[in-house]
């Protein structure tokens, strides 16, 4: 296929462009309680090409680009249809022009994942196990559970010299955990880790039982106010976008961010725990084909680099990194019983936990929380919390704790003082 690709543009005169072609492979299982319901195997070809075309306005040089999606199924001329369609929307969306990342030839980099080395049923039985180890009782149960096991490999080719390839191999899925007394509430968690980790799989299917069945037991809201809110689990990566995103080069260019390096992102009066974030690149190529490394975003709360693809990067007249999503955060010195002593309102789930990188608010509904009032801990549901990381990140205490998921590695929780809450 990817001969064909290149005959095409070829034979249509197109200069610049890059083809990505995924390959991949996954085993995927529904249950129904603990009965297989669906059993599937899949196995998938597409290539996206991406076609870069020089052009001219009022004297000033632009670069147009767009994207054709082509699928094994295509003959020569829907191939040709498509680039040409492709090609012609590039000579319509001129942004300003800059220089194309200038690849090279790498070897083809394996993944170093046990699910690249083990079959997909040997690697879904160690997650289906870890399932239902757990579940055990009849009040609070696994209703339902999907597990998917997937293998995929990339290779991205361009015009300027980039050749490479490398496989990714991650298990992701969710089950619902449903509690029917005192009254009947269900608990929805998702998953997705690299290595196909029973063991940490098991511990989240613990705490979300106990959580279900405490949700089951909340009457209501606790009193509308100012709190100090501990957040834990994935909801603590979702903060963390905030830092990784306001950094992004396509961020600072438009104006969405005023980041630069050297600034004390975290504020000048830090009181709670200075933050440290360091990129991960957990994989070996960009989807341009740029080489990625484990970069040091931000130490002690300054910020030490800038991060993007090659577009935005030249603009800002930097090096092209990549896009990056995956971070660690060294944990705190505080463990969980001394960040859950005095006041404070810890939500365990929310409805939608949501971080806003342009102004750096977040928030979410409260579906459990434990309220303590220095003395008495109780379950509540309802209501709301938000704030701004603006405001209130100098006020941050991490756990010693440690969660780690797919693309997050670092406290399990962090505490942020004076957090407003809407409830009763």
């Amino acid at each position: 296929m990817l001969t064909k690709i290149k005959a095409a543009l070829e034979k249509m005169g197109i200069e610049n462009y890059q083809i990505e072609e995924n390959r991949g492979e996954s085993l995927e299982c529904f249950f129904i309680r603990r009965n297989l319901d669906l059993k599937r195997r899949t196995d998938t070809e597409d290539y996206t090409v991406t076609v870069y075309k020089t052009l001219e306005k009022d004297g000033k040089k632009l670069l147009g680009s767009s994207t054709a999606h082509v699928h094994p199924g295509m003959d020569s001329a829907e191939i040709e249809q498509a680039l040409g369609d492709a090609n012609f929307a590039a000579s319509l969306a001129g942004n300003a022009y800059y220089e194309l990342y200038q690849g090279q030839k790498h070897e083809h980099v394996p993944s170093t994942s046990a699910i690249a080395a083990h079959p997909l049923e040997e690697c879904m039985k160690i997650m289906a196990d870890a399932v239902f180890a757990e579940d055990t009782r009849d009040d609070v149960f696994i209703n339902s559970s999907e597990i998917f096991v997937r293998k995929n490999t990339k290779h991205i080719i361009s015009s300027t010299g980039t050749d490479v390839s490398f496989e990714t191999c991650d298990v992701m899925g969710e089950y619902v955990v449903q509690c029917i007394t005192p009254q009947n509430v269900e608990t929805c968690r998702q998953f997705n880790y690299r290595e196909p980790d029973g063991e940490a799989l098991r511990k989240d299917i613990q705490e979300t039982m106990t959580m279900t069945q405490a949700r089951a037991q909340a009457k209501g809201a606790c009193p509308s106010g100012q709190y100090p809110v501990i957040i834990s689990g994935s909801n603590v990566a979702t903060l963390m976008r905030y830092y990784v995103m306001r950094s992004d080069a396509s961020m600072i260019y438009q104006k969405f961010s005023s980041f630069a390096v050297g600034d004390n992102v975290q504020g000048e009066d830090i009181q709670g725990d200075p933050l440290t974030v360091v990129l991960k690149a957990k994989e070996p190529f960009s989807n341009e084909g740029i080489p990625m490394e484990d970069r040091v975003l931000i130490e002690n709360g300054v910020l030490k680099t800038l991060h993007g693809a090659t577009r935005f990067a030249r603009y800002l007249g930097i090096e092209p990194t990549g896009s990056y999503r995956s971070v660690e955060v060294p944990v705190g010195s505080t463990p969980m019983d001394q960040l859950r002593s005095g006041k404070y309102l810890h939500v365990i789930t929310f409805s939608d936990f949501n971080m806003n990188p342009l102004t750096g608010y977040f928030g979410g509904e409260i579906r459990l929380g434990f309220l303590c009032d220095g003395e008495t801990v109780t379950p509540i549901t309802g209501g709301s919390i938000s704030g701004s990381m603006i405001e209130l990140q100098k006020n941050m205490t991490f756990s010693e704790e440690r969660y780690r998921g797919a693309d997050y590695e670092g406290p399990f929780a962090v505490k942020i003082e004076n957090v407003n809450v809407a409830g009763a």
